[in-house]
């Protein structure tokens, strides 16, 4: 399916990059997609090995802040970047055998490391052109990958067409803290420590990258208040970002106006 091409309430497509371009990792802002395809694709055996070592709480944390968010029994999901399936585990789990979870994921390596643990669909594509048909979904969730569209008025774009009238989108992202203090903890947590074991724990300098470009897309991200304001650009209502942990994440939901 093509990606949704009509102009936003706006009436502008500008494109919206999610943050600077990064050109120590891959050049030319043109190579970035492919960049990030390939270093999650390298990195897929290793990634739940990095959710290891915070002992698993974030499988946890994304089912409850699911919960909170409205998803309740019988909901249809669709799952953006589901990665190794942390956000679609849960929400399988809230939405029951009623419900249904669909992932989407642009890395092959993902979705295969996804299918270890979770029996859904699992669908190849970007989160800026979905092939998913329109007005299909109750949900629309994206876990810690935000970061990786190549446009975020195309990716909201996108995931406005997909839901139903009514229907929620949920977002979980990193978080740098405005305070000095509270960045230089932040930058020393996610810039040193955390690459450092995952080095040690994985022994794979690729696994190493993922965590350092993990931590240089989060410092060098939009500001919350550009993310809401182009979420209300393309037609969602009620958007909003909550700093639900500080240093860690911020969570972002709107809603899709429900028809007259």
């Amino acid at each position: 399916m093509q990606p949704n091409t009509q102009p936003s309430p706006t009436g502008t497509n500008t494109p919206v990059p999610p943050h600077r371009p990064l050109t120590r990792y891959y050049g030319p802002d043109t190579e970035r997609e492919r960049y990030v395809a390939d270093l999650f694709n390298k990195t897929a055996k290793h990634y739940n090995t990095v959710e290891k070592l915070f002992g698993n709480g974030g499988l946890l944390y994304r089912r409850l802040a699911l919960r909170r968010a409205g998803l309740r029994r019988g909901m249809k999901v669709l799952d953006v970047a589901m990665g190794t399936a942390a956000v679609g585990r849960g929400a399988a789990k809230i939405v029951g055998p009623e419900g249904l979870v669909v992932g989407v994921d642009p890395s092959q390596g993902m979705l295969a490391e996804a299918a270890k643990v979770f029996r859904g669909p699992r669908v190849r594509g970007y989160g800026q052109a979905l092939p998913i048909k329109s007005e299909h979904f109750d949900f629309v969730t994206m876990g810690i990958a935000l970061r990786h569209v190549s446009d975020l008025r195309a990716a909201f774009g996108e995931y406005f067409r997909v839901l139903k009238p009514g229907g929620r989108v949920w977002i979980l992202e990193g978080h740098v803290p405005r305070s000095a203090l509270g960045r230089r903890v932040t930058r020393f947590v996610w810039a040193k420590l955390i690459p450092g074991m995952t080095l040690i724990a994985t022994r794979s300098r690729e696994a190493k990258e993922l965590m350092d470009y993990y931590w240089d897309t989060v410092d060098q991200a939009v500001p919350p208040e550009t993310i809401v304001k182009v979420l209300g650009e393309v037609g969602f209502v009620d958007a909003r970002a909550q700093v639900t942990m500080p240093g860690a994440f911020v969570e972002y939901t709107a809603r899709r106006p429900r028809l007259p």
